[in-house]
């Protein structure tokens, strides 16, 4: 338990699922107090101790979690684990999770780059700053589980009649990465069809594209229904097709033209 920190997510599993997502809170060992909520085992008392910060209850197969760079297929997650680094970021941004922690850092962080502003000081580097942890309050936490991402990409899986897989950049997983009659492809789904939520899409496929080591023949935008036509235009500017859906298991590509992928092309694999 050395290794758990105040913040760290803590997935719960069991019946093939992830029951529930926390964060961890206090840690302490105490062989007695932890006899009064357990009886010891044959090992001895459950001594190792952690109260949760935030908990959501969630519906996750394991499946999403095998389908991730660095896990296999089949693993039924028993027992205590501690992930590593990497490990860990693969579940955090395959999962869609959002730690309130890291919610309320930014917050805090917001504030003090707009005091500095407002006051005409230097922003200090977080780098630069040597305090073990941020003090702040907050009331209510709630960990953000981003589910309707995932299960429009399970259902545009599904729809495609074979077994895509996710990429792991250095920036980034994709969420999906299929190999096809037309070539290589990244997709990026999104859980809006608003403006914003395109032009995230597109900053995210220009980055995994730049960053992918294996070349890309086409990038694609996901959404839930069809994007304004502005926004539309603006994936086709870059040469990236728009994929909505129409209804349930039903997706309509609008493929950008091929002169400005062809040209985008020269631009995702310069460098």
């Amino acid at each position: 338990m050395a290794r758990v920190h105040l913040g760290d997510v803590v997935l719960f599993t069991g019946q093939k699922k992830v029951c529930g997502i926390g964060e961890v809170g206090v840690l302490f060992n105490n062989a007695a107090f932890a006899d009064t909520l357990w009886a010891p085992g044959g090992d001895g008392s459950w001594s190792n101790v952690y109260s949760l910060l935030s908990f959501q209850p969630t519906e996750i197969p394991y499946g999403e979690i095998w389908a991730l760079p660095g896990f296999n297929e089949g693993d039924n997650f028993m027992g205590l684990r501690i992930l590593d680094d990497d490990k860990s970021e693969a579940v955090l941004q395959g999962l869609g999770i959002t730690p309130s922690v890291s919610l309320q850092r930014d917050l805090v962080r917001e504030d003090e780059v707009a005091q500095a502003i407002a006051q005409g000081t230097q922003v200090v580097d977080l780098e630069n700053v040597h305090t073990p942890q941020t003090s702040y309050q907050t009331a209510g936490r709630l960990v953000l589980v981003h589910r309707a991402e995932a299960l429009l990409v399970s259902e545009y899986v599904d729809s495609l009649g074979c077994e895509p897989g996710r990429l792991r950049t250095p920036v980034g997983i994709t969420d999906i990465h299929v190999t096809g009659p037309d070539g290589t492809e990244i997709i990026e789904a999104k859980s809006g069809s608003g403006h914003r939520y395109v032009r995230d899409a597109l900053g995210q496929l220009l980055d995994y594209v730049a960053h992918s080591p294996e070349p890309a023949d086409r990038l694609s935008g996901l959404f839930p229904e069809k994007p304004a036509e502005v926004s539309v235009a603006l994936l086709h500017r870059y040469g990236v097709d728009c994929v909505y859906r129409q209804g349930p298991g039903a997706f309509e590509r609008l493929p950008a033209p091929p002169a400005a992928r062809e040209h985008m092309a020269k631009v995702w694999t310069a460098g």
